[in-house]
């Protein structure tokens, strides 16, 4: 992993696989239009146009840029079993994908602000 100009947020989000506080990321509320990238290794990650409010408290996506950019690992570290997401590339823990989200895919990226850097168009 590179993690040469990571905040300690970054590095606890990506490194330690934290959880930044719910309504408190950067990007939970951006609008624009752009490309999310792998705060570490600028990996693209996520699209603007499948990111959507879930009402989680973290940005959430539909789908990722590309399924192979993104490596899903089972988590058993709380009581129910969860799909944890991470960067394919570098390895950073992102957050978890869950089986909720909205037509056509079904699937709610829950991801950390803290680790992605958002890229406008």
């Amino acid at each position: 992993m590179e993690e040469k100009s990571l905040t300690p947020l970054q590095r606890k989000v990506l490194l330690e696989k934290h959880t930044e506080k719910p309504f408190t990321g950067k990007y939970l509320n951006n609008k624009e239009k752009g490309i999310y990238t792998c705060a570490n290794c600028k990996t693209p990650l996520f699209n603007s146009e499948s990111k959507y409010d879930s009402g989680s408290g973290w940005p959430s996506f539909t789908e990722p840029v590309k399924e192979e950019h993104i490596q899903k690992k089972p988590d058993i570290t709380l009581l129910i079993p969860r799909t944890e997401i991470l960067c394919k590339k570098c390895g950073g823990h992102l957050g978890h994908v869950f089986n909720d989200g909205p037509k056509p895919s079904g699937k709610r990226y829950c991801v950390n602000s803290a680790a992605l850097n958002f890229e406008k168009e």
